[in-house]
């Protein structure tokens, strides 16, 4: 049996204001024949399908259009959990319609752990999945009365490896000699490295579990959140797959992946990466003004289907104000477009005013670089008092949720 690992497709997403449709639409075609390609029996998709809790009819589209030509594969299982972008209401509302298709969709935490384990079979071959979604700290934690932030980040952690740990005994009951047990996540598993384009979607250090909290019973753990491809902590069973298009500038640098397990007599044989083409060039540049126009100038897009975009940093002591219309004209005519232009030397930036003036959109902030700028103008100071941003971040979490 062949399993597939992938997750955060972020349908929906936008680079600097600018749709990723087209990107995502070549990635999810592309997922398809390889599906065929590569002979996969089982699709794992480890959360955050869309990017926004209520997300366009473009982006579901592009979802179900592909479940359905997935049927046409050899594909014969799919189990898709939510991430902490997805609403749950959203990802469960076909539930039932998709069951009949073998896709099996896990949108939050359920009360019966049964309801989150699915016992699989291709042929021979047996698997089982504990498809454990983003867990919402209200989903898996009982509120306490007046408990102090400790206290809160102690119970929700214990409530976060409690609920694998269930998740974990019922797949021993269900477990026929060695039958394979793979365990789905989305979450932040501590020696994991992070992109810009991630949120922290715990509260300070609230809910980062580390490598050893997950039960020995797993034998493989797909876990999706973190962007870039990894091994948690030096235990290679244990992998985030990333996502599979670029979403922020900080994730230039490296391939994008998915990974294929392939089981034989009740055992994971082999994991293999799988890189993913690169649907859109993004790239960055940096140098004096004019050296970044003559790098500009000397990309080489004539084999690329989708315009090329670049991130312009520029190492200048003439101070943040940079007059970009130089840079427009040089490219005009050229099969690319410079998304962003930011100052090597941010720090001397002072006051949040010159910075929003500074950016090419409000948007690029995020509400947390906001906070953090406010506090600094009003003179708080967060090291004193961190419980201000982890309760700044909590309300900035629900409000997502919602």
């Amino acid at each position: 049996m062949k399993l597939l690992h992938t997750a955060d497709w972020h349908l929906g997403h936008r680079l600097h204001e600018h749709s990723q449709q087209e990107e995502q639409q070549l990635f999810l075609e592309w997922l398809t024949k390889q599906i065929d390609v590569l002979d996969v029996d089982v699709l794992l998709i480890s959360g955050d399908v869309y990017d926004t809790g209520v997300p366009s009819t473009q982006s579901q589209k592009m979802y179900y259009d592909f479940l359905i030509n997935l049927q046409k594969t050899n594909c014969s299982h799919v189990v898709i959990t939510g991430g902490n972008h997805d609403a749950p209401g959203t990802i469960n509302a076909p539930k039932a319609l998709l069951q009949a298709l073998s896709i099996h969709v896990v949108g939050k935490a359920t009360e019966d752990i049964a309801d989150e384990v699915f016992e699989l079979s291709v042929g021979e071959e047996h698997v089982i999945i504990a498809a454990v979604p983003y867990l919402r700290d209200q989903d898996i934690r009982r509120a306490v009365a007046g408990e102090s932030f400790d206290q809160i980040t102690d119970r929700y952690k214990t409530a976060l490896v409690t609920h694998y740990s269930e998740a974990a005994n019922y797949c021993n009951t269900l477990q026929k000699e060695h039958t394979p047990i793979i365990a789905m996540g989305h979450l932040f598993a501590i020696g994991g490295s992070t992109s810009d384009s991630e949120q922290n979607i715990y509260v300070g250090t609230l809910g980062h579990i580390g490598a050893e909290d997950f039960p020995e019973t797993f034998d493989y753990i797909a876990l999706g959140h973190l962007h870039r491809p990894q091994i948690v902590g030096g235990y290679d069973h244990i992998r985030y797959s990333g996502s599979p298009n670029i979403l922020s500038f900080s994730e230039i640098g490296y391939d994008k992946k998915m990974i294929v397990l392939e089981t034989q007599k009740d055992t994971i044989k082999q994991t293999k990466e799988v890189t993913i083409p690169t649907f859109r060039k993004v790239l960055r540049v940096k140098g004096t003004i004019e050296e970044c126009i003559t790098k500009l100038q000397e990309i080489d897009t004539s084999a690329d289907t989708l315009t090329t975009w670049v991130e312009v940093v520029l190492d200048t002591t003439t101070g943040i104000h940079v007059d970009n219309s130089e840079i427009k004209k040089a490219i005009e005519d050229l099969n690319l477009e410079v998304l962003k232009v930011t100052v090597k030397n941010e720090r001397t930036i002072k006051g949040l005013e010159q910075l929003i003036d500074y950016s090419q959109s409000v948007k690029e902030l995020s509400p947390v670089e906001v906070f953090k700028k406010k506090c600094e103008e009003q003179e708080v100071d967060l090291a004193e008092h961190p419980e201000l941003l982890d309760a700044f971040q909590e309300i900035v979490q629900i409000v997502r949720e919602q």
